[in-house]
């Protein structure tokens, strides 16, 4: 793995409130985490030869919200349709700027391409784009919520 993206990602910890992130490259992987003085400390563990450990239990760093109800999503309780996840770590923001109004609302039609929100992550803006047309369902995510990398962030019908 590039040092360079290794020090890409200790800075994502410094500017985050996360206390540890693991990064996977095929048989390579970066784990980062705070130690008690808030420093990060990395660890690059050799390319793994045995078997596969067990995955570790993750806790989220937030609950879904159905915009339409309000309430806490679960994945059972999604309505059908193409999920639009989180390509990166990051902070959700459904806005251009805090005085503009969202890029997508619940009911609008929107196009393959279109944007439907942007992450930071690095204090760089990432926009979101929807890959297939169709009608919002449901926007999981508040503006301003960090969220996590393959994390539902939309719902479209």
């Amino acid at each position: 793995m590039d040092l360079r993206k290794i020090k890409k990602l200790i800075d994502l910890l410094e500017e985050s409130n996360l206390t540890e992130i693991e990064i996977k490259e095929g048989e390579e992987s970066v784990r980062l985490s705070r130690n008690s003085g808030g420093a990060p400390v990395a660890y690059a563990p050799a390319p793994m030869t045995a078997a596969p450990r067990a995955a570790e239990p993750v806790m989220p760093m937030s609950s879904p919200v159905d915009a339409a109800t309000g309430g806490t999503a679960k994945a059972d309780d999604l309505p059908p349709g193409q999920m639009a996840k989180s390509p990166m770590v990051g902070t959700f923001y459904a806005s251009p700027a805090p005085d503009k109004p969202p890029f997508v609302t619940v009911g609008q039609q929107v196009k393959a391409g279109e944007t439907l929100g942007i992450i930071e992550a690095m204090k760089m803006f990432n926009p979101i784009e929807a890959e297939t047309s169709g009608t919002v369902v449901a926007i999981l995510v508040e503006s301003g919520q960090p969220v996590e990398f393959d994390q539902p962030l939309f719902v479209i019908g």
